[in-house]
């Protein structure tokens, strides 16, 4: 049998890479305009924000799930056909959205059907992005793997810029009535559309090399979750530790931001959400010259430095943003978010590389997928939560850096993977 190829194409690297612009677009889209959709669906007052929010939490239960089931289709059956359903789904639940009945039409239920596409959502993308990161990884020539898997995090990031321009847009181009009538589904519209588009495009995609490997040398597990927990637990804790950081850094650092401007800052939602526009331009800078940084000095330093500066930085940023001065939150989201995004940037390379390739997308899913759930679905509410509850504005910030601190003794611990030069 003739030995795979050890990377693929440019191409099939490149729509791998922007795959995940779907998925940021959509969970960070919901958080940006979650304002807007609490007042459609819940009603008016803090109680229907603190719901939307729950929402959010909610289904980021269904994410461990959605990551065990594909983590066991692109483990089992190929990379590439497990992304091609994911995307499938993530299409379907978004035009659904954009589709939904809101309170004035049918009452309470509406909220319950939004509540159940998040579900559907949570679960679509549960081993999306782990799967995209591990396509990138095995696809990618050894000295370049940070960089390219970093394309992954920028690519979110895109997305994540979509979504806040698109509801920027929306927002600022239609009356306070029209938002709330009919204005709220055309970001979903756009983005089953995205959807649509990169699941045709994912269709031309090669497999990765590395199942192509498993295959030739009969080594794909027959039961990769089984596979997962008895050869590679240190890679799964490893790899909780790193995305909880990953996911604290950006659920509550950047997607959150918006929402705490509009109720701490006392913006306007159309202020916070071109100030969120420019800091998630900042990120998708930042992205890639942090991949190329974990490339050239390794993964373990870059992260150590970035969690040094999760552990200092952020309380005093959120200072910046609660003064309610444009100029002082600028400065807070843009350096907040750059923080994020380079955690998410080295972070997709390192989880990556704790696991071999059989099963790699099962550890992934216990460990990376594990820790976003706990530390990116229910950070926002929380932080929401203990803000109302203790008064002060600065705890998001001490949530981060607290998180920073456990995380800095295991990447004391945990050895370096960036491959030798010539492996």
């Amino acid at each position: 049998m003739t030995a795979p190829p050890r990377t693929v194409s440019r191409a099939s690297m490149a729509i791998a890479a922007l795959s995940t612009i779907v998925e940021w677009y959509d969970f960070t889209l919901y958080l940006y305009f979650a304002t807007v959709l609490s007042r459609v669906f819940f009603g008016p007052g803090e109680a229907s924000l603190m719901a939307t929010l729950g929402g959010f939490a909610i289904a980021y239960v269904m994410r461990p799930l959605g990551a065990v089931v594909f983590g066991h289709i692109g483990d089992r059956y190929g990379r590439r056909h497990m992304m091609l359903l994911s995307m499938a789904m993530m299409c379907a639940a978004m035009l659904l959205t954009a589709l939904l009945p809101t309170r004035d039409a049918a009452g309470p239920v509406a909220g319950t059907l939004l509540v159940l596409l998040r579900c559907v959502m949570g679960f679509s993308v549960g081993g999306e992005y782990t799967g995209v990161v591990a396509y990138l990884l095995e696809g990618a020539r050894a000295e370049r793997r940070g960089l390219i898997t970093s394309l992954a995090a920028a690519a979110s990031e895109i997305g994540a810029l979509l979504a806040v321009g698109v509801s920027a847009l929306t927002v600022s181009l239609t009356s306070a009535p029209d938002l709330e009538s009919w204005g709220w589904r055309i970001p979903y519209l756009v983005g089953a559309a995205l959807a649509g588009g990169i699941w045709v495009a994912r269709s031309a995609m090669a497999e990765s090399p590395d199942f192509e490997r498993q295959r030739v040398e009969g080594t794909v597990p027959e039961q990769p979750l089984r596979h997962a927990l008895v050869r590679q637990r240190a890679g799964i804790a490893r790899s909780f530790a790193i995305s909880a950081l990953g996911s604290i850094t950006y659920y509550v650092g950047i997607t959150y931001v918006p929402a705490f401007l509009t109720s701490v800052g006392g913006m306007r939602e159309g202020e916070s959400l071109w100030l969120s526009t420019i800091a998630a331009i900042a990120v998708i800078l930042v992205t890639p010259l942090t991949g190329l940084l974990a490339d050239r000095w390794g993964r373990r330093p870059v992260l150590l430095a970035l969690s040094a500066c999760s552990a200092v930085l952020p309380i005093t940023l959120f200072s910046l943003m609660a003064s309610g001065a444009q100029a002082p939150a600028l400065a807070g989201a843009i350096l907040l978010a750059c923080v994020a995004g380079g955690v998410s940037a080295v972070g997709a390379v390192a989880t990556a590389e704790q696991f071999s390739g059989e099963a790699r997308l099962s550890g992934l899913a216990f460990g990376a997928t594990g820790a976003t759930v706990i530390f990116g679905g229910f950070a926002p509410y929380v932080a929401q939560q203990l803000i109302g509850r203790t008064g002060s504005p600065l705890v998001p910030g001490a949530m981060i850096a607290i998180v920073a601190l456990c995380v800095i003794p295991v990447l004391l611990r945990m050895p370096e993977t960036r491959p030798r030069h010539g492996r």
